[in-house]
């Protein structure tokens, strides 16, 4: 196995769990500063908004490094300039990524991608007019949803829903809009589509946004997670969206999916290294930005199933944990 190819379980065996102190300080000094492009997503999303807030704890640390947040589409786009240069970081859903390193699906071949961090847990929602006539999602037969993005990992998790709810394809298919955030409520409170995907932090702004606007009813997902963890690997989980989120009376089971920090393999170790240590320093703030309530852990952090980790990530976690 090569260094780029060492995974959790050697990690943890280096004995993660043991805290350490935390490094002094980055190594920036007087020497020149390496500039590293991140993927992003669309402007007002939570991944952009992820990066300007590295970009900006970054700058304020003094490391040797600068972040130059990159809007995109998101997951899928961003695997996608990742693995062809054009980016030196990414930010990715843990589906798509794992689809990029195996060559599955939307990716005709590996590609060259490692992981620093699985960062947060994105949370499906699946919402429709409450006074509409879908309950669930086997109503959607032949009727327009958002589905995401074209190259998000939105639209990723909005087929495969589909598809285990036999929805995709078949003489009655969902009939599937590839639609962003912004471009879904607009479409949602127009009636010009009955339901919307996303997938993305508790709570998301634009939805508490249309919340106030529109009764709304978030439909159960969780029903769907054994037959996507059978087919795809723990990438999906059990999640819940809480009671109170969205006025919602009562909590409402969904699919969880990791949201991973990407680099290429061929990155050096040090800007890694120096990234993820302002990363673990500043994620209260980073975090702030995407999602209520969430925490980032190095055993949370490393789970990033069979996408790699990084050299440098390697490097960094065993100097500081042990």
């Amino acid at each position: 196995m090569t260094s780029a190819g060492v995974t959790r379980r050697r990690v943890m065996g280096a004995g993660l769990g043991a805290c350490a102190a935390a490094l002094a300080g980055c190594s920036g000094g007087s020497g020149p500063v390496r500039r590293l492009r991140l993927a992003t997503g669309p402007e007002g999303g939570p991944y952009n908004a992820f990066g300007q807030a590295l970009a900006q704890a970054v700058a304020a640390s003094g490391c040797g490094i600068e972040i130059v947040p990159v809007s995109t589409a998101a997951s899928v786009n961003n695997l996608r300039k990742l693995d062809d240069g054009s980016v030196e970081l990414a930010l990715a859903m843990a589906d798509a990524a794992e689809d990029a390193v195996l060559g599955r699906e939307s990716f005709p071949r590996p590609a060259s991608v490692t992981a620093l961090a699985r960062v947060y847990v994105n949370y499906t929602h699946l919402l429709v007019p409450a006074d509409g006539p879908v309950r669930s999602v086997k109503d959607l037969v032949g009727r327009p949803v958002a589905s995401g993005a074209a190259g998000s990992g939105v639209q990723v998790v909005a087929e495969r829903v589909l598809q285990e709810a036999g929805l995709s394809g078949g003489p009655t298919p969902a009939r599937q809009r590839p639609l962003g955030l912004a471009a879904s409520v607009s479409a949602l409170r127009e009636g010009t589509v009955d339901a919307l995907f996303w997938s993305g932090g508790v709570p998301t702004p634009a939805l508490a946004g249309l919340a106030r606007e529109l009764p709304l009813r978030f439909l159960p997902l969780d029903g769907y997670v054994d037959a996507l963890r059978e087919r795809y690997a723990p990438v999906y989980t059990a999640v819940t969206l809480p009671a109170g989120a969205y006025g919602l009376a009562e909590p409402v089971g969904t699919i969880g999916v990791g949201n991973y920090l990407l680099a290429r393999a061929d990155l050096p170790q040090s800007p890694v290294r120096e990234l993820l240590q302002v990363v673990f320093e500043r994620w209260r703030d980073l975090l702030r930005e995407v999602t209520a309530g969430a925490r980032l852990e190095p055993r949370f952090a490393i789970s990033t199933g069979e996408v790699p980790l990084h050299p440098g990530a390697v490097a960094y976690y065993r100097s500081v944990y042990g």
